[in-house]
């Protein structure tokens, strides 16, 4: 059995969800896993849990075996949580996170928007993730962000400075190379939806 199905059957058996599996050099496998989302009740909010040790010296345990029964080589086996900069692979995680910013990396340069303000060579953006709903009710994605300068702290701003209009910008899950949380600390919360953000270049 393919070391994914191994590892995939073994975690979620456990009633975990796979976030990603990495092999590193000196043979450490790491593990990302996490809690399963479950969607909140419609007007009820539901506080945010995370993966704590004694989750992933469960999963270490039932992992070991299990690759040892398969003949899995590896040195090291690593299990963690993940992180303020989780991946987004699954269309799930992607509803798990609506309203969070995130940085995004296409497979491919989108072009210049109708307005042309984003350069036709860009691949890197980072914005508040929106979910949108087609004429047609098909679920799209879109983020969202300013490039208005970042504020520093004590920084006085002139009340009659015009902010830089909103870009948006819709993509599909296959037009992406690599989505993850951005990892902005926020010192008020852990769960609080930021505002938008300045995009990478």
């Amino acid at each position: 059995m393919a070391l994914q199905d191994i590892v995939e059957q073994t975690v979620s058996g456990l009633g975990y969800d796979l976030v990603e599996i990495e092999r590193s050099a000196g043979g450490l496998l790491r593990i990302t896993i996490d809690l399963p989302w479950v969607p909140p009740a419609e007007g009820v909010a539901s506080p945010e849990q995370f993966i704590n040790v004694e989750d992933c010296e469960k999963v270490n345990r039932q992992l070991q075996f299990a690759l040892e029964v398969d003949g899995i080589e590896y040195k090291r086996l690593e299990i963690s949580s993940p992180g303020i900069d989780r991946p987004l692979r699954r269309v799930q995680d992607f509803e798990r996170f609506v309203g969070r910013v995130i940085d995004i990396t296409l497979k491919a340069p989108m072009g210049v928007a109708a307005d042309g303000q984003v350069h036709a060579s860009r691949k890197k953006f980072r914005g508040t993730l929106e979910k949108v709903m087609t004429v047609d009710g098909v679920v799209a994605w879109q983020i969202v962000w300013s490039d208005a300068p970042v504020v520093k702290p004590g920084q006085k701003v002139s009340k009659k400075r015009v902010p830089p209009p909103l870009q948006a910008l819709g993509f599909t899950l296959d037009e992406l190379r690599e989505t993850r949380l951005a990892p902005i600390v926020n010192f008020k919360g852990r769960d609080v939806a930021c505002g938008s953000e300045g995009d990478t270049e």
